[in-house]
């Protein structure tokens, strides 16, 4: 049954079709088909619009509209008018906010079996929930003379031409779909009011109000979402019809249509599938499918063709996974999919689980986006802009570019938010693999300078140099951060934090001044063993934190570690994955606060130096930064004070020479003449707002060639004229030249 609905508060008028102007831009089809209706009978036609229409209508049609009457539309409402097919009598409707002038006359057809919004406005009023299309998109006996007919095809052009030809259409023109469409055909979807089986929520929705503040949702922002649609749900369509699925075990009563369905059958029909799968449903002869007490009014009963909505059938996972598996229990620890499953798989699952066992299914649910190319367009075969993970990790043709591995990709995805949509390219990729190399790297340099150590060799924490404490510090708060971010499924900020310690905190500082004592301290030295001590430490702790997102690099750093493995648990563990995440180090946490900022403030002005010493090596003063000698200078007492006990350090590792990689250092008390002739130099406020004046010039002494650094002492020993008193030391011989000694 076809109505016209219109909005209530909208303005309508009565309008006479006066004449058709020949002189508009109409063709002549529409010319003709409109003067007919106008030559049909000795009244000219009216017509009620919109009126904001009108002069829109007058331009389209091509016509003079003369304005007879004006009022609201509601005042048409329950005014009846013949249906242009059947003639049957037809209400006129009040519809909702889907109704407007955009285009149109302002009046709309109204289909209550064929769309939401219509549906809504035919239960209002009680119209008839007509739905004549059958499964295929054809017309069914109740559209008369066009049954058999396609809806989308040869179905439109007959209704047209039927109306065309009975003088009751005005105009013809082509109009966009609205309607979602099929993703797979690209062709509009036909909705259709079929009879469904729906479950309830209303006797428990409260319950699954209750159960979503108790779970942990990753982002937050996801239990707004599906609170909000849990809050206005009030049943669910739980059948579908489609030739695939689990089917809706359910007899028909061949004549009344009425459903059996109770608990024997269900029971019976459940026997069977355990035993069968659900193929027997479709196989096997409503006879046999029948429990006994009915099988002599078999051929009463046929079978249903329904199939189960599969979210039913997945939201259901939770009680074959965790009610019959031996170890696990509900609710799972975790469940993880697309943001689209707060309408799918999270929400059918909590509302399963509620109905029958009055828990949520998951005490965490974590959402991620959707993966998009470089340029942020959706993925498409058709497009040709799909990103193969087979092609990333394997490599491919020339232009699909190296295969980079299943760690690469893995940390691509730790890199990204994941709780939004995420973009990936050949660009990306190129720069996610310079990361891994450059993490492999750090592993490399831990593996080959422990060598020759082991457990035994460890330093106390007490004994080690500040600068090896302060390096611990800086690792357990790494530790610390890392597990938070584990914790709170925030890969990006572990992502974050492992590329800027490793690539900068490490390489950039620890490593680069630990050369000199790795590689000329000596290989028994206590300067070394320290230094070891804190390396071994890095690397036990860093294939940790990697291990669950770049397996591979810490399986393989794990099976080369060079010295015996420590027991832990009561066995050493053969694989990274069979450690456990260490307690943490309160002790390498202790370090004092004012340390931990003076230790920032050296760092701070080590960069600062570097820019000098690069000046001074560009003006061709120097080469390597160890033919310099450094000199600084502050007003600040108390930084001066800190700078002169560096320079004298128990520890050699805490000389300032040691971490500016600088042959010699000086701390001057003022800015005298011979330092205001120093040609390379520069100033910089550290972020403590003390000012320190840097200044460069060449180093005192010779070359030693064992370890490079100039020194005064080069040449005094006897049998080692070209060493410094350190390596003479290390090679075995630190005895002066006598002469030397005079002098």
């Amino acid at each position: 049954m076809d109505n016209y609905s219109l909005d209530h508060s909208s303005k309508c008028c009565v309008v006479e079709v006066h004449s058709v102007l020949e002189e508009t831009a109409v063709s002549p089809a529409k010319q003709s088909r409109l003067g007919g209706i106008l030559n049909n009978g000795e009244n000219k036609p009216f017509i009620i619009v919109a009126s904001d229409l009108v002069p829109t209508l007058e331009s389209k049609w091509g016509v003079k509209l003369i304005i007879k009457n004006t009022f609201l539309g509601k005042a048409l409402e329950n005014c009846r008018y013949l249906h242009p097919v059947d003639g049957k009598e037809c209400p006129v409707v009040i519809g909702g906010d889907y109704i407007t002038t955009e285009s149109g006359t302002g009046l709309v057809h109204t289909a209550p079996g064929h769309g939401q919004e219509d549906y809504i406005t035919g239960l209002k009023y009680g119209l008839p929930i007509l739905s004549p299309v059958d499964d295929n998109g054809n017309f069914t006996e109740e559209a008369g003379e066009f049954s058999g007919l396609n809806v989308l095809g040869d179905g439109n052009t007959a209704v047209v031409k039927y109306l065309d030809g009975k003088m009751l259409l005005i105009v013809e023109e082509p109009y966009k779909h609205k309607y979602a469409y099929d993703w797979r055909t690209k062709k509009p979807t036909i909705f259709r009011a079929t009879e469904q089986w729906f479950a309830s929520v209303d006797g428990f929705r409260q319950a699954v109000m209750d159960a979503i503040n108790t779970v942990n949702w990753v982002p937050p922002q996801a239990e707004n979402r599906i609170s909000a649609m849990i809050a206005n749900r009030s049943d669910w369509c739980i059948s579908r019809q489609r030739t695939w699925g689990v089917p809706i075990p359910v007899f028909y009563h061949v004549d009344t249509k009425e459903p059996l369905i109770t608990g024997e059958t269900i029971l019976h029909i459940q026997g069977i599938i355990s035993k069968k799968g659900t193929d027997a449903w479709w196989h096997m002869s409503t006879e046999d499918l029948l429990p006994e007490k009915y099988r002599s009014n078999a051929s009463k009963y046929q079978k249903g063709s329904d199939t189960m909505d599969v979210w039913f059938d997945s939201g259901s996972s939770w009680a074959a996974v965790l009610g019959k598996r031996e170890g696990l229990t509900l609710p799972a620890d975790l469940y993880l999919e697309g943001s689209d499953q707060h309408r799918g798989w999270f929400q059918s699952s909590l509302l399963t689980s509620i109905a029958t066992t009055g828990k949520p299914p998951y005490s965490c649910v974590v959402t991620h986006g959707f993966v998009l190319d470089e340029k942020g367009l959706k993925m498409s075969k058709s497009v040709g802009n799909v990103v193969d993970p087979e092609i990333i990790i394997s490599g491919g043709s020339t232009k699909d570019g190296p295969g980079y591995g299943a760690d690469v990709l893995r940390l691509w995805v730790s890199s990204v938010d994941f709780t939004g949509d995420v973009l990936i390219g050949t660009q990306i990729l190129r720069q996610m693999s310079d990361i891994y190399r450059k993490l492999r790297g750090t592993l490399r340099y831990l593996l080959s300078n422990l060598h020759d150590w082991k457990p035994g060799y460890s330093i106390a924490y007490d004994d080690l140099p500040k600068i090896d404490q302060h390096a611990l510090f800086q690792l357990e708060n790494v530790v610390k951060n890392v597990k938070d971010g584990y914790d709170n499924y925030q890969f990006y900020k572990i992502f974050q934090i492992l590329q800027r310690f490793a690539i900068v905190d490490l390489s950039n500082f620890y490593f680069d001044v630990a050369k000199d004592r790795l590689y000329v301290g000596g290989s028994a030295s206590f300067t070394r063993r320290s230094c070891q001590t804190v390396l071994a430490a890095h690397l036990l702790l860093i294939v940790r934190m990697i291990a669950p997102i770049l397996p591979h690099l810490a399986e393989d750093a794990w099976q080369n570690v060079p010295f015996e493995r420590v027991a832990e648990n009561g066995f050493v563990a053969g694989s990274v994955f069979e450690l456990r995440w260490l307690d943490q180090n309160e002790r390498w946490l202790s370090m004092p606060a004012p340390d931990v900022d003076f230790w920032g403030s050296i760092l701070e002005l080590r960069s600062e130096v570097n820019k000098v010493l690069e000046v001074a090596r560009g003006g061709k003063l120097i080469g390597s930064s160890l033919e310099a000698k450094l000199y600084l200078h502050t007003s600040d007492s108390a930084t001066s004070s800190r700078l002169q006990q560096m320079c004298k350090a128990v520890h050699e590792a805490d000389s300032l020479h040691r971490i500016f990689i600088t042959s010699q250092v000086e701390i001057l008390s003022c800015i005298d003449e011979v330092a205001q002739s120093i040609e390379h130099h520069g100033s910089y406020t550290n972020q403590a707002n003390i000012e320190i004046w840097i200044g460069i010039v060449r180093a005192d002494g010779r070359k030693c060639e064992r370890c490079w650094n100039y020194s005064p002492m080069v040449g005094m020993f006897a049998h080692h004229s070209t060493l410094c008193r350190r390596c003479c030391t290390v090679v075995g011989d630190g005895q002066p030249l006598q002469a030397a000694a005079q002098v």
